[in-house]
């Protein structure tokens, strides 16, 4: 008897997860993301000679399934223990605050989701509906509000927030802090990231994440936040050369602002086929974060083989 055909759509972290954990069980898997690579919102484009990570800042591991994951990217080198304190920012003045250990990666973020992808992944392949695939089931590996195109009633879906991502290139490293500050109550800036201590290489590069507030400006016309950001910066650490370079990226989906409560995952049947969602949504811990997404492809995928088993 022929083996189960499964669409996974979107190729990010939690429909690689997924597409893997299918084929573990000898479930025959097609991957199709619309975009030129596969990474998803661990994006990491090649800006001026280096890599930069301009979605997912680090990751962290907690749970013992992705904590294995993690551990062999940190023993293959694909990984590595960046830091467990990050600045803060606010309008009170700077302090540090300790939390868990967050990873980062010297190939970027976007290198992990290529050492778990199966073969078979079509990329630059957008699906507009459900109607146009003949396999036995569907997954939707995607952030909600794009999920929600393609099924509309399959679940209660969560709504997103949008960030635009600025990286900026300087001559040389001239801001107050190591690693990553977190900014509270700016309304323009909610994250940065020194990407040169991030990536292990000392870059003079800055990434910076945007309130939603600030990103929803400018959506149309993402490269119109860079302004507001570098009088952000200046404002906010005294940087008062200019860059020699920066890019802007719009992530309309950046992240989710609830989540799927306790459920892990979505799996229920629409026109007769088994249809499942993951992502970083579905995150019964409610934060949700890298390790949230593969968890919820990764258990998903061995809950839709058992399925059609």
């Amino acid at each position: 008897m022929a083996s189960p055909r499964v669409a996974v759509i979107g190729a990010g972290l939690s429909g690689v997860a997924c597409a893997r954990a299918l084929r573990q069980r000898d479930i025959v898997v097609d991957i199709f993301e619309r975009g030129r690579a596969p990474g998803g919102r661990m994006a990491s484009p090649t800006l001026h000679g280096r890599r930069v990570d301009m979605g997912a800042a680090y990751f962290t591991a907690k749970d013992p399934e992705f904590v294995s994951i993690a551990e062999d990217w940190v023993t293959r080198g694909l990984a590595r223990p960046w830091t467990d304190t990050f600045n803060v920012i606010s309008p009170d003045g700077q302090d540090v605050t300790a939390g868990p250990l967050r990873f980062a990666t010297p190939g970027g973020l976007r290198s992990l989701v290529r050492d778990l992808l199966p073969d078979g992944v079509q990329l630059e392949s957008a699906v507009d509906s459900l109607d146009t695939l003949t396999h036995d089931a569907t997954v939707l590996a995607m952030p909600d509000p794009q999920a929600a195109r393609l099924a509309p009633h399959a679940c209660e879906w969560v709504d997103y927030e949008p960030v635009i991502a600025v990286a900026a290139g300087w001559p040389q490293r001239t801001w107050p802090f190591a690693d990553a500050a977190f900014v509270n109550d700016d309304p323009d800036i909610a994250f940065i990231a020194d990407d040169g201590a991030r990536r292990g290489d000392g870059a003079p590069v800055l990434v910076v994440h945007t309130t939603a507030t600030r990103a929803r400006e400018h959506l149309d016309r993402p490269e119109d936040a860079v302004t507001p950001v570098l009088t952000a910066l200046q404002r906010l650490l005294n940087i008062d050369a200019g860059p020699l370079w920066t890019h802007a990226h719009r992530w309309t989906f950046a992240k989710p602002a609830g989540t799927h409560g306790g459920a892990e995952f979505g799996l229920s049947t629409a026109a007769g086929r088994r249809l499942g969602i993951c992502g970083d949504a579905w995150c019964p811990s409610g934060a949700p974060r890298v390790e949230s997404a593969w968890l919820s492809g990764n258990r998903l995928g061995a809950a839709l083989a058992a399925a059609l088993s």
